[in-house]
């Protein structure tokens, strides 16, 4: 019964800290898409407006996609200096992109954010661990 109990801690563990990251990506999306909405379609940074920034992915020079937009972060003054991104890969790993050094790409009717950045560096980006729910 103890080798039981003891095989199925830790798989209780990860269910719990994946309901955990669920919910926290959750609220992040909300807060994220009424900040979008409260915009509005005026433009935020690179001629596009924060929900487009917000529907965008992130491609690599090679036009493969490396990471979603979570969330247009701004400066003090309002203006868009950074994105939270999420990564492709493995696991759930959110890092900051700065909103220079952005291209955007248009293909049909997507726009996407070309980086200069390889996707060596932006895994060696620091990793932006998202605030409990």
């Amino acid at each position: 019964m103890q080798k039981l109990l003891l095989m199925t801690l830790p798989l209780g563990l990860v269910a719990a800290c994946s309901d955990k990251n669920d919910a926290a990506e959750e609220k992040l999306e909300r807060a994220a898409e009424t900040s979008a909405t409260v915009a509005g379609p005026t433009p935020a940074a690179l001629g596009l407006s924060e929900a487009q920034l917000l529907d965008a992915d992130i491609v690599g020079s090679d036009g493969r996609e490396v990471g979603e937009v979570a969330q247009v972060l701004r400066d003090a003054s309002g203006k868009v200096e950074r994105l939270l991104v999420e990564l492709e890969g493995p696991g759930d790993r959110y890092v900051h992109v700065p909103i220079l050094g952005l291209t955007p790409v248009v293909r049909g009717t997507d726009t996407d954010l070309q980086t200069t950045m390889t996707k060596a560096r932006l895994d060696a980006l620091p990793e932006v661990k998202l605030p409990a729910p």
